[in-house]
């Protein structure tokens, strides 16, 4: 299964929404994850001294059973949004083995920003592959001006689709 991650609603939300879509007719099975939905508190060490959140084991499960990613982000302040880097910081202390989430794993990255787009997808490869996830050397930016590229984003689907066996 993929799992597209939304980090944000509204138009990256929409492009997540696509993305499946587009998976599914390509006989991929997708899931969509709107981070802003899951409602994990903010990450700190008071926070996990709280105990794992409610929502957190749904998340978690998600990730378990996903075969590749899809991280889908707006450009925050030239970086990954604060929903993102808080699921992966509840991920990476709040899992037995949170490694085995991203060892391996092949990752595809997609934005739709206000800005050019490139400095989120550049902040997000280097954090993916820090955690040890494939990451492809594709990836999609959307915006204002530049609209979704479908056969680009079909491809990018299909090379997951291969890695994920």
């Amino acid at each position: 299964m993929l799992l597209i991650c939304a980090a944000s609603s509204g138009k990256n939300l929409n492009l997540a929404h696509r993305l499946q879509a587009l998976a599914q007719e390509q006989n991929i099975e997708a899931e969509v994850l709107d981070l802003t939905e899951v409602g994990l508190p903010l990450y700190s060490p008071q926070a996990e001294a709280a105990g794992e959140p409610e929502t957190f084991a749904t998340v978690h499960a998600q990730f378990e059973r996903a075969s590749a990613y899809f991280m889908v982000a707006p450009e925050y302040n030239g970086s990954i949004p604060p929903t993102l880097t808080n699921t992966i910081a509840w991920l990476s202390v709040a899992s037995s083995d949170f490694r085995r989430l991203f060892n391996g794993q092949p990752t595809a990255l997609a934005t739709h920003s206000g800005g050019g787009g490139t400095k989120v997808t550049m902040a997000m490869r280097l954090q993916m592959a820090h955690l040890g996830a494939n990451v492809l050397g594709r990836e999609l930016v959307t915006n204002s001006k530049k609209q979704l590229n479908e056969g680009s984003a079909v491809a990018i689907l299909n090379q997951l689709a291969q890695l994920m066996g």
